[in-house]
């Protein structure tokens, strides 16, 4: 049986909660740097050409295949996002018992912030139940957050396996892959770049735009995007 590639991926908090609510089940990320494709020769990228077929469809799927970074179908991907390890008052890592855990982070009871609310005081509060931990009353966290960056494997609870990847330009995006991005539906049934307020939309394919403007895209220039389509495996 061959291993099963794993790789990191980054997300922010609204969008991890957009996949732990199984609203978000596919992600576009720019291709760097932009390829150019040709009639009958496909993408040139980087100096090579690949992904030629006998339409553009194959070419496309050619060219994911071999180019993506994020991987292929049957792949995984383990998400990377903000979170904390709990410690006394003296920064020494505790259990969920408050129990001291010394020498090994792995044992020491770990939280989310995409999972946590803001309470009174700028304190956070942790869920009273959640998939991720024990059952407790009214815990509240003031302490600093990890970056997502620099979470490690063994403390990520999101496993993805990619379903399908191809590549295509940005604005071609449909309704239902642009609601499968992850963008909130409001109170009114419009629909929003994120769940953290912000203008919303009678249409999910504006909302998206929204939402890849965000986080520092550009709309207008409809580059080519690598679109991973992924579903939530237990780890």
């Amino acid at each position: 049986m061959s291993e099963i590639t794993e790789r990191p991926i980054l997300f922010s908090a609204p969008m991890v909660r957009a996949i732990l609510e199984g609203r978000k089940t596919v992600t576009r990320r720019a291709v760097n740097p932009q390829p150019v494709l040709t009639d009958g020769s496909g993408f040139s990228w980087k100096g090579h050409l690949f992904g030629s077929g006998s339409d553009s469809r194959e070419t496309s799927r050619n060219f994911s295949r071999h180019c993506c970074p994020h991987g292929r179908p049957g792949d995984r991907l383990w998400v990377r996002e903000t979170f904390a390890l709990l410690g006394n008052e003296d920064g020494v890592c505790v259990d969920w018992n408050d129990k001291l855990v010394k020498g090994n982070e792995r044992d020491a009871a770990r939280i989310f912030r995409a999972s946590c609310t803001v309470g009174d005081y700028g304190l956070w509060q942790i869920p009273d139940k959640a998939a991720w931990k024990p059952d407790t009353d009214e815990l509240q966290y003031e302490g600093a957050w990890r970056p997502s960056i620099h979470m490690p494997r063994w403390a990520s609870r999101i496993l993805l396996e990619i379903t399908e990847v191809r590549v295509e330009r940005l604005q071609d995006i449909t309704y239902e892959q642009a609601a499968a991005e992850g963008v909130h539906r409001g109170p009114l049934r419009e629909w929003c770049a994120s769940d953290e307020g912000g203008a919303c939309h009678k249409y999910p394919v504006p909302a998206f735009r929204d939402l890849w403007q965000s986080v520092g895209g550009d709309w207008e220039a409809n580059p080519w995007v690598w679109v991973v389509e992924f579903k939530k495996v237990t780890p």
